[in-house]
């Protein structure tokens, strides 16, 4: 796992965001300002202009890197928590293994920035009702002995089913929670992308394992 791994998966998930970027601009018009995805875009195409620069370094400051220029080109709240969920995975995988269970503890711990920069968790109806439970999924197949294709076969299913219960929630965060009642029913664009984000990215590793 080095920079070019890394680059791989921007390079899926880039893929998955673009070939959705209709469906979830029009989630976002529904509860938000609608610009969540071209925010996202944006920090992904940035990404893309220094491919050679992250594919040339170790797999921590790749993603120390990455996160970097995001927050220097991505602007809203998608920049800054973008940023943290990459720098939280820089910073933990200096101090953890590159298997099953120190991926786990990475995650996790990108995870735990966003969370901490946003001040927001499960039941919020935004993309930490997907990444929390993504985040914790992937901790106890770790310590279960899980191998890796077992996790990447489990954790692109369970994003979906999160991502889809935010339906069901009222937001209360961000622009959504001035609807109010009127953001139930209506799927998170956060969400949704992180979802897709997810979905990508497994199925990246997948193949190249």
């Amino acid at each position: 796992m080095n920079g070019k791994t890394i680059m791989a998966c921007i390079d899926a998930a880039h893929g998955s965001l673009t070939a959705h970027t209709d469906e979830i601009a029009l989630l976002d018009q529904q509860i938000g300002d609608g610009d969540h995805i071209f925010n996202m875009l944006r920090g992904m195409e940035a990404l893309l202009a220094v491919r050679a620069q992250i594919e040339a370094e170790a797999f921590g400051p790749a993603l120390e890197l990455a996160g970097s220029k995001v927050l220097s080109t991505v602007g809203g709240s998608s920049g800054p928590l973008f940023f943290s969920l990459l720098n939280g995975m820089a910073k933990a995988a200096a101090s953890n293994g590159m298997d099953v269970a120190g991926f786990a503890r990475i995650f996790a711990a990108g995870v735990d920035a966003v969370g901490q920069r946003g001040k927001t968790g499960v039941g919020s109806k935004t993309m930490m009702d997907v990444l929390i439970p993504v985040a914790r999924r992937f901790e106890e197949l770790a310590a279960a002995g899980a191998p890796a294709a077992a996790v990447l076969d489990a954790l692109p299913p369970l994003a979906e089913e999160s991502m889809l219960a935010t339906r069901d929630m009222i937001a209360t965060k961000g622009r959504a929670s001035f609807l109010g009642e009127r953001s139930r029913g209506h799927i998170d664009p956060g969400a949704r992308s992180s979802q897709l984000m997810i979905a990508a990215v497994c199925a990246r590793l997948a193949q190249s394992s």
